[in-house]
């Protein structure tokens, strides 16, 4: 077996937990495939199997991976997801930040992740993705987000104004500071913070959601994700923001905007007794009440 791992950074704190990793993967005869700026940053750090090899960009990524390891936060997962793009390739996350939403496996749980994996004893999820079509190439080979697609006003301008069409029908028009175009995974993110509804992750959907509307009729919505969802964007200065989950590029208001389902998913690997709803009760306390 082999599974890439896929890092940003460590602190010095984390070593002993990545060591341990590599440890377990040896002791399984699992050949691990690191990703090489972050190998570079640690092989003078810790012992590695015998067998080790690295990689550069998606194309590293062959038929032989079998999964990819995210070290870090639910950061350091998306980019993970830049990487492993239509490969079907499942994800683990393990946390090493600070919530852990995505990357739901703790520290503590190392040995049981690789244990899970020897066994397969673990489900895979399904995620679907938000893919930005636009009239002016954006975001390179990647335009595409787990969680998803935002408009905002840049720092110094005033409140836009966004048009906003499903299928070329008129759905409504935003004043607000932005707009969120969130997936059923990112409707836990930024979406939620922005007073949008948590949905399951297999209901397959969009959530429109507000920044900060100048309406006080103005709710977040719910459509299904079978919509081309598109926008044209009215703002006193030239430029706005456009960001897919953490990645942004400034636009000129001009550009034509659509985002639709990407035509293809991520596979995200969760251990057999953690779901959804643990999740959300474990990481956000949905219904926590000290009367129960």
């Amino acid at each position: 077996m082999k599974v890439a791992i896929y890092s940003r950074i460590i602190d010095n704190e984390q070593k002993a937990d990545v060591q341990q990793l590599l440890d377990e993967l040896a002791k399984e005869n699992i050949e691990p495939v690191i990703y090489h700026p972050f190998f570079e940053t640690i092989k003078s750090s810790f012992r590695f199997p015998e067998k080790t090899a690295i990689f550069s960009d998606p194309a590293d990524l062959g038929e032989s991976i079998d999964f990819v390891i995210s070290l870090g936060g639910d950061g350091t997962l998306l980019d993970t997801v830049t990487l492993v793009r239509d490969k079907n390739i499942p994800v683990l996350g393990i946390n090493f930040g600070r919530l852990g939403f995505l990357a739901s496996i703790g520290r503590d749980e190392l040995h049981t992740a690789v244990q899970s994996l020897v066994k397969r004893n673990i489900v895979i999820d399904k995620r679907s993705l938000i893919h930005l079509d636009a009239d002016k190439p954006l975001f390179g080979n990647v335009p595409y987000g787990l969680n998803e697609f935002a408009i905002h006003k840049t720092d110094t301008s005033p409140m836009i104004k966004i048009h906003t069409y499903l299928n070329g029908d008129f759905l409504n028009t935003y004043w607000a500071d932005g707009l969120i175009v969130a997936t059923p995974t990112g409707s836990t993110g930024y979406s939620l913070s922005c007073n949008g509804p948590v949905v399951f992750p297999e209901s397959s959907s969009f959530v429109i959601t507000p920044v900060a509307p100048h309406n006080l009729n103005v709710r977040p919505i719910v459509v299904p994700d079978d919509n081309v969802i598109s926008f044209e964007v009215e703002a006193r200065a030239d430029h706005f923001i456009c960001a897919l989950d953490s990645r942004k590029e400034i636009v000129e208001k001009k550009v034509q905007l659509a985002v639709r389902r990407e035509s293809f998913n991520i596979s995200l690997v969760r251990l057999n007794e953690n779901n959804f709803l643990q999740t959300l009760r474990n990481k956000l306390s949905w219904g926590l009440d000290t009367r129960n």
